[in-house]
């Protein structure tokens, strides 16, 4: 359901405002989490971390590299060649519903996809090939529309970097490799990169067997006022996966907390992407900038959730075989108006998504039973969007945006592969969306800025349930989803940055979301949630230099999501993070040197069924020495406290092979027990 009255209807005469383009903070790698942010950034929850920052970071995973985001936690229920699962500002995001990801220009979340509507798999990246990350918390940007509720990130891989082989080798059959480098090709640099994992994990009833593959090709030319890009990826993954498990399965000594239901879920990925950017700055204050892309992925993954609620077992299979093309055109000027400093963007995007097939199969051990339903999607999307900046004053700046989106989703069942789907759960859909964003940076001295926000964002619904008619299983009627919902979002902000290295924000925020209803990709219909729900919340962060050799960052979230009437009783939303702390500590003795630990702490969160998960702590460390100029060695210990806490739990029903009938439960996914991964890098 949209808002009866756009933002943008009574913002689109204001002039607005003079903060530096988010697009150039991407390119001053030197900003980052403790850099010089005032003057280029248009809230307190808006940021940027850069290389080094995210180099001495410990990670278990690829996802991991989103908690950067302060506030953000990434967790995992399934093998580590699934996309990770994230919480933000009040939302359990799933795999990436209201979180918006991008790596040069490419969007990484997919809809209408197999297990999740916006799919966020981030395995195909190479950490040490990023060049830093930008990220905004809630929907005060105009530059970017689907699935932004929560907040974005984009992110850059650098243009090159130091020559190395890189071995690692870990715990429980943990094995990496890297050689990257660059290398002048064709008037030109040529970035490359190529990744081999495997890892077996600390699973009793299941070896992982990871195999991963990634290769990255980037060639960059700079010539005079212009740069071009062109980037080649693929990656090629397979998994075997310890998902969640029943509690009461560990009670009755049935299995261990390391231990597995159905040993026989898992899964294989893989994504080849090519793409190009340009920029180029004309003369007269005007840049343009400008990209394509093409992606071809594909995903079979084999879940169990409930076990024997059939007494054939539950497995299922999801399978999603796609397409995707799209670019961006935008042109940013800068000029005066009435004597104020003002420049403006115009932007075009566009999407298209050719699904070749999204299903969801009953299978057993892998093996193909039937078709619960198989599609055929094409869905595009097509936007213009404006932001204006203008220096209302020397202390006062605001910045105003406006965005239109077009969509439309054509599913066509796939009914010689299912002879029980109804052909009318087809059909061709469309709808749009306008949506606004004003903010105001009010400087305060010369080392603070206040920030008031106010913004809509929005996220697609999956294809299949917005042209949903019946349910594939039972034929009963449905209610079809809602093509596009939007959220409505408010912050007050405040950021301070001291001579003395000090760096401080505060955000209060709240975000409003209409009544909705979800496709749910696990069982092939429609979930209606019925009323809509607010979140409020509190965020503060604190960098501080101790010493000329130590830095502590605190960072802390606090957020309340409510229904805004309860349901079954109960307003609070399941699944959301009431509260989240980070503490990281850094030691840089020499130039040669550094430890890294860093603690991150989630309170007990409201489950389905007025369960309460409990609270979990997580106390990872990377230390690293450089032995000369050509050899580095680096230690991870990760879950170093070795706690048993549960990295993520859900609260349903479920039903094991001696029971008669489903029984509700707390099912969770406890912390791989500790472990230690040596690396060793050599510099050619």
């Amino acid at each position: 359901m949209k808002m009866t009255t756009p933002l943008c209807c009574w913002l689109v005469c204001l002039p607005v405002t003079a903060v530096a383009d988010p697009l150039q903070i991407e390119e001053i790698t030197v900003i980052g989490r403790t850099g010089a942010l005032l003057g280029h950034v248009a809230s307190a929850s808006e940021g940027s971390v850069n290389q080094q920052d995210l180099k001495i970071r410990p990670r278990l995973r690829v996802g991991d590299l989103l908690e950067a985001v302060p506030g953000m936690v990434a967790t995992q229920h399934s093998g580590s060649g699934k996309a990770n699962q994230y919480f933000l500002r009040g939302f359990n995001l799933d795999h990436g519903t209201d979180f918006a990801t991008q790596l040069d220009g490419m969007p990484v979340n997919m809809r209408t996809h197999g297990h999740g509507q916006g799919y966020t798999d981030l395995n195909f990246v190479i950490p040490e090939l990023i060049e830093g990350i930008h990220y905004r918390k809630g929907p005060y940007r105009s530059d970017v529309g689907d699935f932004t509720g929560a907040g974005s990130a984009v992110m850059r891989s650098v243009t090159e970097t130091d020559t190395r082989i890189s071995q690692t080798v870990g715990e429980y059959g943990y094995v990496r490799t890297l050689l990257a480098g660059d290398t002048d090709v064709a008037q030109g640099n040529l970035l490359y990169g190529l990744e081999y994992q495997t890892y077996k994990g600390p699973w009793t009833d299941v070896d992982e067997s990871v195999e991963k593959k990634n290769l990255w090709l980037k060639q960059h030319w700079h010539t005079g006022a212009t740069e071009y890009e062109v980037t080649l990826m693929a990656y090629d993954n397979q998994w075997n996966s310890a998902d969640q498990i029943p509690e009461r399965a560990v009670e009755k000594g049935i299995i261990s907390e390391l231990g597995s239901i159905d040993p026989t879920l898992g899964g294989e990925s893989s994504r080849h992407s090519l793409s190009g950017q340009f920029q180029h700055d004309a003369e007269g204050g005007t840049l343009w900038r400008g990209g394509l892309y093409a992606i071809d992925y594909e995903l079979s993954l084999w879940s169990n959730f409930t076990y024997f609620t059939d007494p054939a077992g539950d497995q299922f299979q999801q399978v999603d075989r796609r397409r995707v093309y799209g670019g961006e055109l935008s042109r940013r000027h800068s000029s005066q108006w009435a004597g104020m400093d003002l420049r403006t963007t115009f932007g075009l995007q566009g999407r298209f998504d050719a699904i070749d097939e999204v299903s969801l199969n009953r299978s057993r051990e892998r093996e193909y039973l039937s078709t619960i339903r198989s599609d055929r999607v094409n869905e595009a999307s097509y936007s213009a969007y404006w932001e204006s900046r203008l220096a209302v004053t020397d202390s006062l700046s605001a910045l105003a945006g406006a965005r239109y989106d077009v969509f439309s989703f054509d599913v066509t069942p796939l009914a010689a592969a299912q002879p029980r789907t109804l052909a009318e759960n087809g059909g061709e859909q469309s709808d749009d969306i306008l949506t606004g964003s004003l903010s105001l940076i009010q400087r305060l001295y010369e080392t603070q800025e206040l920030y008031v926000s106010i913004g809509q964002g929005f996220h697609s619904n999956d294809a299949r349930g917005v042209t949903l008619q019946r349910n594939p299983l039972s034929g009963e009627t449905l209610s079809p989803a809602d093509p596009l919902v939007d959220t409505l979002g408010y912050e007050l902000g405040w950021r301070g940055q001291f001579s003395d290295g000090l760096n401080l924000t505060a955000a209060l925020w709240a975000l409003e979301i209409d009544s909705e209803l979800i496709f749910v990709g696990d069982e092939g219909t429609t979930e209606d949630t019925d009323v809509g729900s607010d979140r409020r919340g509190v965020e503060l962060g604190a960098y501080l230099p101790l010493g000329e050799n130590w830095r502590l960052d605190l960072e802390y979230a606090w957020s309340r999501a409510q229904f805004e009437r309860p349901v079954e009783g109960r307003r609070d939303v399941p699944g959301a993070l009431d509260g989240v702390a980070t503490v990281s500590l850094n030691w840089n003795p020499t130039e040669r040197w550094f430890s890294h630990w860093r603690l991150r702490h989630l309170s007990d969160y409201a489950l389905d069924g007025g369960e309460r998960a409990g609270p979990s702590t997580m106390l990872n460390w990377r230390t690293g020495y450089r032995l000369s100029e050509r050899f580095e060695i680096s230690l991870d210990v990760l879950n170093l406290l070795n706690e048993r806490d549960r990295d993520i739990e859900y609260y349903y029903e479920s039903q094991l092979a001696d029971e008669s009938a489903p029984v509700a439960d707390h099912h969770y996914h406890v912390f791989a027990p500790r472990s230690a991964r040596i690396t060793l890098e050599w510099y050619l």
